[in-house]
């Protein structure tokens, strides 16, 4: 008989902290009267900073951007502090509640993003340039990750589009891949887990890329992004799965065909390389018919497209 064994990077079921555990445990901090920043010094190393104390930068100024009421949803935002302490970012660790915590380390400062492959203006071009450049909005836009669980942040950045546009690619690309950073001396999960195919990489296809919806987000609830949400730049695309709004963005690639991503060439049995929120389509190990939004608990249908349908339906047609 055959023997199965897991790669290395598949948590099982019984690992997997239960998200009602999660919050017994936020309550049971919170009735110490600690709150987030009693759990900074866990970890023996720097803490990454609580939303609303994260140091002023030279682009702190442009927040907060004005809210464009096109972008409204049917659902109130996700509390800042409950958003800001439950992320998944493997460069910082398999445990969601913990990679705050784990961000300190974390340079990002100074920045830059290269431009590559098949467009006209490649090289790059620094942070504070590119941000300072764009016209800043806020979008309010529900996220949906693959693991079945939801939220709804505002946040702050400018169209993907006018990125592309900046690199301004050739008549012959099609796809755009993007690279998060990998400086595994900064990001302990990285260094942890060395088995995965750093730097993290992502693609979406150009007219997937020039869809209005397609967002950079620079910042969220207000202020500049911090780091355990992908700072200082990191892609939101709403009718996606988590997976595909990469983070901490340092390469953007212009290529004529479909790229490798990071974890559709891990397991393409869980992750297709669209990474469209579909409830039809069962995850191998999970329904992805519902949701349930952090910090609550509320459970919600999950909506094709995430309920962007109207917008990028019309991509896939075809």
């Amino acid at each position: 008989m055959p023997v199965h064994t897991p790669p290395p990077w598949r948590l099982p079921e019984r690992q997997v902290t239960p998200e009602s555990a999660w919050l017994d445990r936020r309550r049971f901090v919170a009735s110490l009267g600690l709150g987030a920043l009693g759990l900074a010094g866990c970890e023996g190393r720097p803490a990454g900073q609580p939303l609303e104390t994260a140091p002023k930068t030279a682009t702190s100024g442009l927040y907060p951007a004005k809210r464009n009421p096109a972008y409204a949803v049917d659902r109130p935002l996700t509390e800042a502090r409950v958003a800001a302490t439950y992320n998944n970012f493997y460069e910082f660790g398999t445990d969601k509640s913990a990679v705050w915590r784990r961000v300190g380390d974390f340079a990002i400062r100074p920045w830059t993003v290269t431009f590559g492959g098949l467009c006209r203006n490649p090289g790059p071009v620094r942070f504070e340039d590119l941000v300072r450049r764009m016209a800043l909005e806020e979008r309010v836009y529900r996220f949906r990750c693959v693991e079945a669980w939801a939220m709804v942040v505002p946040w702050s950045g400018f169209p993907l589009a006018d990125l592309v546009a900046l690199a301004d690619p050739a008549p012959e690309a099609r796809w755009v891949r993007f690279v998060t950073a990998h400086v595994p001396r900064q990001m302990p999960g990285a260094a942890e887990q060395a088995w995965f195919p750093w730097p993290y990489h992502e693609a979406l296809a150009l007219a997937e890329a020039r869809n209005p919806l397609a967002f950079v987000a620079t910042g969220i609830y207000g202020r500049e992004l911090p780091k355990q949400h992908g700072a200082p730049l990191r892609l939101v695309v709403p009718w996606k799965y988590g997976f595909k709004n990469i983070k901490s963005v340092v390469r953007v690639d212009f290529v004529a065909k479909p790229p490798r991503t990071f974890w559709n060439s891990l397991a393409p049995d869980e992750y297709d390389l669209a990474g469209n929120v579909d409830p039809r389509v069962p995850h191998p190990r999970w329904s992805q018919a519902t949701e349930r939004m952090i910090g609550t608990g509320e459970r919600r249908p999950t909506l094709l497209y995430n309920g962007y349908g109207d917008q990028v339906a019309g991509l896939y047609r075809g």
